[in-house]
């Protein structure tokens, strides 16, 4: 009769129920496994021999077969070893009878039976607590990370043997329960903050309205003038993850292998910062099993484009569909995935090829026609996404010099985040978003509602500005922003003109 046990994959974010079927035949001793796995499965089979016999028990003398079910469900990794083994244990009748159905294995094994921790543990665990598998065996390393998930129990093993005299009541395992909430909201000290930047307070005042409604930004200014400090400062006024992002965060970084196994709780918003030579397939994800991509790893955080210009075009190009739609969809033959990609875009660019255009101090050298050519890398839809689009000056001598001028910190900036994040927040509570960056047409419609006077102002500025509708709606969008900031309930010509200044971008 043969033994079920069970087990998950994960294709994307999606956790997929795995019943690992384990029988034997009277035949020549060999091991067959089959179910549509990957090389790291098929090699299984010695790492399951040998495991089990120094484990001090016996394998099977005879044909073995292992049926990974669904089998039109392709699988990869070596995450099944365990719940493999504990089949042909169970087969043999070394372990005894015990819940099959309530209970998931996930493991890697050694040849010395002992277990190694695998990636995705955390969405596997929330995708398994929908199911209603009610415990989860597996490695010790892995314990931490599947700890912040409630309604199942986690128990960690160090090898074969204490898995099997858990199953034979015969020992007890690790367990681990960890509240989210005790790792959020500390103090987390950042790199750089706002107050050792000089000057440049109207980048500042745009960077702290970008990071109140996740608004997108485009910087241009000479080589020196600020721009990468200021996006690295950025950081420092983002508000806090909650608990659903960390969440969030931590699923995304399990399954790209980028968790610290020693604390793999993701409780900070992450800055990525690709060169621009990466490929089209590194920003979005991709591969045979699509995987995370820079937007993906940037979710709830900060994509840093630096020297945005200087990516290929067909690279930048496929950032206009996520900046849209806050998701990214990688189809292949075989299978489609979705991820999320809400993230805050920042991208910082010389203004022309000398980088000196419209600077105090040197003059430019480049020609009309390589200045054209220079910012046509950047084509308009793409441009259209971005909400703030900012020239950043050269520092005057006084700024640069004068160390004993003081500024806001980031902190005093980042109280004002908060509020206007919280304001967002109860204001969108029944409609699945937490920003104003979020809001769809159909939103934008119901919360950013204008008066007679705020219509006539907009009309002169569709007309003198050409905005397109997409434009037109991220303004709106802005300027619910700055109202939020100012706590104004309702969107005044202030706000609106406050908006077209920070999309001046020429």
């Amino acid at each position: 009769m043969a033994i079920t046990i069970k087990s998950a994959a994960t294709v994307g974010l999606e956790v997929y129920e795995i019943n690992i079927e384990v029988d034997t035949i009277n035949s020549l001793p060999q091991v067959v496994i089959i179910g549509l796995g990957d090389t790291a499965i098929s090699e299984a089979k010695e790492r399951l021999r040998l495991a089990i016999k120094n484990s001090s028990y016996s394998f099977p003398k005879t044909k073995v077969v292992i049926n990974l079910a669904p089998a039109d469900l392709k699988k990869e990794g070596s995450s099944y070893d365990l719940a493999m083994a504990v089949g042909i244990l169970a087969r043999e009748g070394i372990i005894k009878d015990f819940d099959y159905n309530s209970i998931a294995f996930m493991g890697e094994l050694s040849l010395d039976g002992s277990l190694r921790a695998v990636n995705g543990i955390l969405p596997i665990v929330c995708g398994l607590e929908e199911l209603g598998i009610k415990k989860i065996i597996l490695p010790s390393a892995n314990l931490k990370e599947a700890s912040f998930i409630d309604n199942i129990e986690a128990l960690g093993a160090d090898n074969l043997a204490q898995v099997v005299n858990y199953l034979n009541k015969e020992g007890n395992l690790k367990t681990l329960k960890q509240n989210i909430d005790d790792f959020l909201y500390e103090d987390i000290n950042f790199e750089i903050d706002f107050n050792q930047v000089k000057g440049q307070l109207q980048a500042k005042k745009a960077l702290e309205i970008a990071a109140s409604g996740a608004h997108n930004v485009l910087m241009s200014g000479s080589p020196g003038s600020g721009k990468t400090m200021l996006a690295k400062a950025f950081m420092s006024i983002l508000p806090p993850l909650n608990k659903k992002e960390a969440i969030e965060l931590t699923k995304i970084y399990s399954i790209s292998g980028l968790l610290d196994r020693k604390n793999p709780l993701v409780t900070k918003r992450p800055f990525r910062s690709p060169h621009h030579s990466a490929s089209a397939v590194g920003i979005i994800g991709g591969g045979t099993n699509p995987k995370p991509g820079e937007i993906t790893l940037a979710h709830r955080g900060v994509l840093f484009l630096d020297e945005m210009v200087e990516f290929p075009r067909s690279t930048l190009e496929v950032l206009r569909q996520p900046l849209e739609d806050n998701v990214v969809t990688i189809s292949r033959a075989q299978t489609s995935v979705q991820y999320p990609a809400n993230f805050i875009l920042i991208g910082a660019m010389n203004p022309c090829p000398c980088g000196f255009l419209g600077d105090s101090k040197k003059p430019c050298t480049c020609s009309e026609y390589q200045i054209n050519r220079y910012r046509s890398r950047l084509s308009g839809p793409l441009l259209d996404r971005i909400d703030i689009q900012i020239k950043v000056q050269r520092l005057e001598d006084d700024e640069l010099i004068n160390t004993k001028t003081s500024s806001e910190s980031s902190f005093q900036i980042k109280e004002r985040v908060i509020k206007a994040r919280k304001i967002q927040l109860e204001r969108y509570k029944n409609e699945g978003i937490l920003t104003n960056g979020e809001l769809t047409p159909k939103l934008i419609k119901k919360y950013c509602k204008i008066n007679e006077s705020e219509k006539t102002f907009l009309k002169n500025a569709i007309n003198q500005f050409n905005l397109s509708a997409r434009s037109f709606d991220r303004l709106l969008k802005i300027s619910r922003t700055i109202a939020d900031l100012e706590n104004q309930e309702d969107i005044k010509v202030s706000h609106i003109a406050q908006a077209l200044q920070l999309r001046s971008f020429s």
